[in-house]
């Protein structure tokens, strides 16, 4: 059982860089490929104000959610919205993924560093399964954000009107909505949660400089699993992710854990190419 919330857990941080994807391409069809670097931004926030500053949590928490918002803002103007074509946007956010990924070396350093949790230190036993309490974190705040998110994207008028963007952006338009100003509120908030959750991920990935290449690969992967614009397929694509590269790492050894999870990603989309939560639409010509 130990494994198991183990690498649940890591599938939850996958998990996390995936719903980032999901709402800024389910708002404006583009995928920012440096969304995984405002997750890491928000966990060398977290250090400074935890470790450097000796800030409360909550004041830290509003630190990173304010720095990364910043970030993310200016990455939209910058990286995004001057640029016309889509898959030239691809390029724009993969620079400023890189962009970032040095900035923060040159701020923080190569060496990673511990960021505490400002919960519980101690290891529980649970289930039979021995599990950190950031882990279960983790795992609590990616199913109530999913949970959130799908109540808002049905329920409310501004989770129809991203819903009706990025169905058609041009009919919306038509209906009056603020197809820029939204596709630009999404993407900073976006920012913003990913800082919050440098408190929660930090702990258990620590803050390095190349935790965002990382994180990306499998947040991409989690995406294709579970289907673009879906955020339900994000916690099932987490949780299968998370588990396989556990399950991998204990029985195979580290070595086949990466292979595995993309062997298990090219059987998914043999069967569902559209991702597990999509269905693929027949095109009329």
């Amino acid at each position: 059982m130990t494994l198991i919330w183990g690498g649940l857990a890591l599938g939850a941080v996958y998990a996390l860089v995936a719903i980032g994807y999901n709402i800024v391409f389910t708002s404006s069809k583009t995928f920012n490929f440096a969304q995984a670097q405002l997750m890491m931004v928000g966990t060398f926030v977290a250090y400074t104000g935890l470790v450097t500053l000796r800030l409360p949590a909550v004041v830290v928490a509003l630190m990173a959610a304010g720095a990364v918002f910043v970030v993310a803002a200016l990455e939209e103007r910058i990286a995004i919205r001057p640029v016309k074509e889509p898959e030239a946007v691809l390029v724009t956010t993969l620079g400023a993924s890189i962009l970032i990924d040095g900035v923060t070396q040159l701020i923080w350093g190569s060496q990673p560093l511990t960021v505490p949790f400002f919960g519980s230190d101690g290891v529980l036993t649970l289930l039979g399964g021995r599990v950190y309490p950031v882990e279960i974190a983790l795992i609590v705040v990616t199913i109530l954000i999913v949970a959130v998110l799908a109540w808002l994207s049905r329920r409310t008028l501004l989770g129809l009107a991203l819903l009706g963007m990025a169905e058609d952006r041009e009919a919306a338009m038509l209906r009056g909505v603020n197809v820029r100003r939204l596709a630009f509120g999404a993407f900073a908030v976006t920012g913003a949660l990913a800082g919050v959750l440098g408190l929660f991920v930090g702990p258990k990935t620590f803050a390095v400089a190349t935790l965002g290449a990382s994180l990306a690969l499998k947040g991409f992967v989690v995406v294709a699993i579970g289907g673009f614009g879906s955020i339900p397929g994000t916690l099932v694509g987490g949780l299968i992710v998370g588990m396989v590269e556990a399950l991998a790492a204990r029985y195979l050894g580290s070595e086949y854990a990466n292979i595995s999870v993309f062997v298990v990603l090219i059987v998914i989309l043999m069967t569902r190419p559209a991702g597990l939560f999509v269905r693929a639409r027949e095109r009329t010509v």
